[in-house]
């Protein structure tokens, strides 16, 4: 099961740094470096639920311009809304 979490986790950072629109890349790509290692099965599940937002959206979330509706209003976006993707930030 490890390889099929790695694999996955593989697959999910992939995706974050190839979204279309550059300033998402670097943070959702960001985010999947530092956030992906630890999370589990069921963090990914809801990370993955994430990525199928389109782009405009989150962008929205990121910006203040719009809240995270109620089916993604959880732990995961909440750290990826508070993610400082910043040279040097720990």
């Amino acid at each position: 099961m490890i390889d099929g979490l790695d694999t996955r986790r593989k697959r999910l950072r992939y995706r974050c740094w190839h979204r279309g629109i550059k300033e998402l890349d670097l943070l959702l790509g960001g985010f999947a470096d530092r956030e992906l290692a630890a999370m589990s099965a069921a963090e990914m599940d809801r990370f993955e639920a994430l990525l199928e937002v389109p782009e405009p959206e989150i962008y929205a979330w990121f910006t203040g311009q719009a809240a995270p509706p109620a089916a993604h209003d959880h732990e995961i976006t909440r750290r990826l809304l508070a993610f400082k993707c910043l040279p040097g930030t720990p």
